[in-house]
């Protein structure tokens, strides 16, 4: 059944990331996308430079017109975020929307590997915890977790200590979590929780050794159109990670790995 979704996230000049990624995706799965740009950059940031507009105004025009549309939305996803101020106009809305019964999908966009983002600072932690606090789903990588919980980041980590930075994000109010990329054991996984089915579950992979900017945004995609279409959240996360890996192995070997994955060529598996 066709759904109304918000996505909100920043807008690349270069880089099949963040929006660019995620309208295509959501629109092929049979939704009616509305997108509010947090701000408009130049490029991909691993690139090391570029320029960045900053759309903290727009998007309080933006909310207001919608609010005289009378917009409603079943879902809203977010994604980076610049400012605290930004963060705190958007977890307004969110926060209203989730009053009359809009689902929301935090991805807290901010960091891997054990650090932050080139461009996002403390200020920006701060600010993604005011959405975590009203999210339906939150999918954070191990590293942003971590960050979000002031959990000491370990390469490698225990299943029971993995599995309390899942309960430290769900103290600070999401009901549901998804996290990717934490090593237990050695062993590479997604672990979670689902608060409707009220169960924990835990998926392993195998890693591609290859980075491709955009898989995030991708897997965030695919999971908020599967949970909309009906599936569970386990069952999502399942096929959002089969088709990570499908695409990142098709285009492991393309030389301008920056760019980030075409998904428009991709929605056949999709």
């Amino acid at each position: 059944m066709e759904k109304r979704v918000l996505l909100i996230n920043d807008m690349c000049g270069y880089g099949k990331v963040a929006l660019a990624a995620m309208i295509p995706i959501v629109t092929h799965a049979g939704h009616v996308t509305y997108n509010m740009p947090t701000c408009v950059v130049s490029n991909n940031l691993e690139l090391g430079k570029f320029a960045i507009l900053d759309t903290t105004d727009h998007i309080r025009k933006t909310i207001k017109v919608y609010e005289e549309l009378a917009f409603e939305f079943d879902a809203i996803s977010t994604g980076f975020i610049v400012s605290e101020e930004q963060a705190k106009v958007i977890s307004e809305y969110c926060q209203k929307k989730s009053a009359k019964g809009t689902r929301i999908f935090v991805d807290p966009i901010m960091g891997d590997e054990g650090r932050l983002y080139n461009g996002v600072g403390e200020v920006n932690v701060n600010s993604m915890k005011e959405l975590v606090r009203i999210a339906d789903v939150i999918v954070p990588n191990y590293t942003e977790a971590t960050y979000l919980t002031n959990i000491p980041y370990k390469e490698s980590t225990s299943l029971e200590e993995a599995f309390s930075v899942v309960d430290a994000l769900r103290k600070m109010g999401t009901k549901s979590v998804i996290i990717t990329s934490a090593v237990i054991d050695g062993k590479t996984e997604v672990i979670g929780y689902d608060n409707v089915a009220d169960d924990y579950f835990r998926l392993p992979y195998d890693v591609v050794p290859v980075r491709i900017p955009g898989t995030g945004d991708i897997f965030s995609a695919v999971l908020l159109s599967d949970v909309l279409n009906g599936k569970s959240l386990k069952e999502a996360t399942q096929r959002a990670m089969d088709i990570v890996r499908e695409l990142v192995i098709r285009y492991q070997n393309t030389p301008e790995k920056c760019y980030g994955i075409p998904v428009e060529s991709c929605l056949d598996i999709i």
